[in-house]
C-alpha cells in the first residue's frame, strides 16, 4: 500500500494569496483524497483564520516583512527571521512533506528555502507580472514554477516555468447568478447600470476617498453602485454618510460574503489590481477600471494592470489620480455598450479555468517522484 501523499502550502497575507492556496489545496484533495495538507502561515495575519475556516489545519511563523522607513526596527525582523527558519525546519522535520508549495506572502520563503535545503521538491506559484525578491531567490532551487503571464522568463529560469494562470475562489463560476436577483440581493433597480467598487479584503483609503468625494456626483446620476469599503474604513465612513446623506443608488458594506452576486450585478468593477482579483475578472469577462495600490512591493500591482491594458482589456486610473477622475470615467464608460463590450471581450481571451487543477497536477507530480525515490 502506498504512503499517502504529505504536502505544505505556505504563505498567505492577504486574500488574493489565501484564496488561491486554498484552490489549489482544494485541487489537490479531488485528485488524492487522502492527501494529508498542511498549511504554514504569518503568525496574526489572514491565513491563521481563513484556512482552518476552510477545513485545513495551519501552523504559524513570527515572520514579518522589513520596516522600509524604520531601519532601526529591523533587528527584531532579522530575529523574526532567524525563529522562523528555525521553526519551519522543525515543521519539515516532523510533517515530512513530499512537495512544498509557495503561494507568496511572508511565511513563504523561510518554509520554502528550509525544503530546499532538505531535499524536498518545491513549486512556487507567481501570481503578478513582476516577480518579487523572495520568489526570484527561491526559484534557483525550486523545481517548478506556475506564473499567470507571459515573458516571466526575465525573472526565473525558463525551462522551470509553466503558464498556468492564478487559481481563483472556487464557487465563482459554479454559483452564476441570474442579474436582476443579484441586484435585488443588494436592494438595488433592474434595468440601471451597476458599478461595483471593490478594494480588497482590507479595503482600499484612495478607492474610499474618491466615493466620498464624489457624493452629490453619484446621487445625481441614474448609475447604481455597490461599494465594499473594507473593514478598516467602515466605521469612518458611515459617519460621513450619516452627515452628508446617502445617496439612494449607492450600497455600502464592509464585505461582500457572496462575491459571485456582486460580479453578476455588476456591468462594470472598480478594482485594485491584485493579481487574484484580475484573474477573478478575466475567468468572468467583467470590464473593469484598475487603480494600482502603490504601496507594494516593486510597484507590481501597475506591471500587473498594464499588462492588461496594453491588449485594451482594462481601463487605468492612477491612484494619485484617482480622487478627481475615477468616479466620472466610471459613469461615463458604464454607459458606453461597445467600449464594455470590447473589454469584456479582450478580459475574458487571457483568463485561465483550470488553474488550480494545473498546479495541483504539477504538486502531485513531484510529490510522487520523491515518494518513489525514498522508497
Amino acid at each position: 500500500m502506498k504512503e499517502e501523499l504529505r504536502i505544505i502550502v505556505s504563505g498567505g497575507g492577504t486574500g488574493g494569496h489565501i484564496f488561491p492556496a486554498v484552490s489549489i489545496a482544494n485541487a489537490i484533495k479531488k485528485r488524492h483524497p487522502e492527501a494529508d495538507i498542511l498549511f504554514v502561515g504569518a503568525e496574526g495575519r489572514m491565513e491563521m483564520k481563513r484556512v482552518p475556516a476552510a477545513g485545513y489545519p495551519i501552523k504559524g511563523l513570527p515572520i514579518c516583512g522589513f520596516d522600509r522607513k524604520h531601519l532601526l526596527k529591523n533587528v527584531a525582523v532579522l530575529f523574526k527571521i532567524w525563529k522562523s527558519r528555525r521553526m519551519a525546519r522543525k515543521i519539515i522535520r516532523d510533517f515530512k512533506p513530499m512537495a512544498v508549495v509557495g503561494v507568496g506572502g511572508y511565511a513563504s520563503g523561510p518554509t520554502l528555502n528550509v525544503a530546499q535545503a532538505e531535499g524536498i521538491p518545491t513549486l512556487i506559484q507567481e501570481q503578478n507580472s513582476y516577480a518579487g525578491v523572495t520568489n526570484k531567490l527561491l526559484a534557483k532551487g525550486a523545481d517548478r514554477i506556475c506564473v499567470a503571464y507571459d515573458g516571466m522568463e526575465r525573472f526565473f529560469p525558463k525551462d522551470k516555468i509553466l503558464l498556468t494562470g492564478n487559481p481563483v475562489r472556487q464557487g465563482l463560476l459554479q454559483h452564476a447568478e441570474n442579474h436582476d436577483e443579484a441586484l435585488a440581493a443588494f436592494g438595488l433597480l433592474p434595468g440601471r447600470k451597476t458599478v461595483l467598487l471593490i478594494g480588497g479584503s482590507l479595503g482600499a483609503r484612495t478607492l474610499n476617498e474618491s466615493m466620498l468625494e464624489s457624493l452629490k456626483t453619484i446621487a445625481a446620476s441614474d448609475v447604481q453602485f455597490i461599494w465594499q469599503t473594507g473593514g478598516y474604513y467602515y466605521a469612518g465612513i458611515q459617519e460621513t454618510l450619516k452627515l452628508e446623506g446617502k445617496p439612494a443608488n449607492l450600497f455600502v458594506t464592509d464585505f461582500i460574503a457572496k462575491m459571485e452576486e456582486a460580479y453578476a450585478a455588476a456591468d462594470l468593477v472598480i478594482s485594485r489590481a491584485g493579481a487574484s482579483s484580475i484573474s477573478e475578472l478575466c475567468l468572468l469577462g467583467k470590464p473593469v477600471i484598475l487603480v494600482p495600490s502603490p504601496n507594494v512591493a516593486e510597484d507590481h500591482q501597475t506591471k500587473n494592470a498594464l499588462a492588461l491594458v496594453d491588449k485594451d482589456a482594462a481601463l487605468y486610473v492612477k491612484d494619485a489620480e484617482a480622487v478627481d477622475k475615477l468616479v466620472p470615467l466610471a459613469l461615463q464608460a458604464v454607459k458606453d455598450e461597445n467600449r464594455l463590450a470590447t473589454l469584456s471581450q479582450h478580459i475574458r481571451k487571457l483568463a485561465f479555468a483550470d488553474a488550480a487543477d494545473r498546479i495541483a497536477e504539477e504538486v502531485c507530480r513531484l510529490a510522487e517522484t520523491y515518494r518513489e525515490r525514498k522508497k
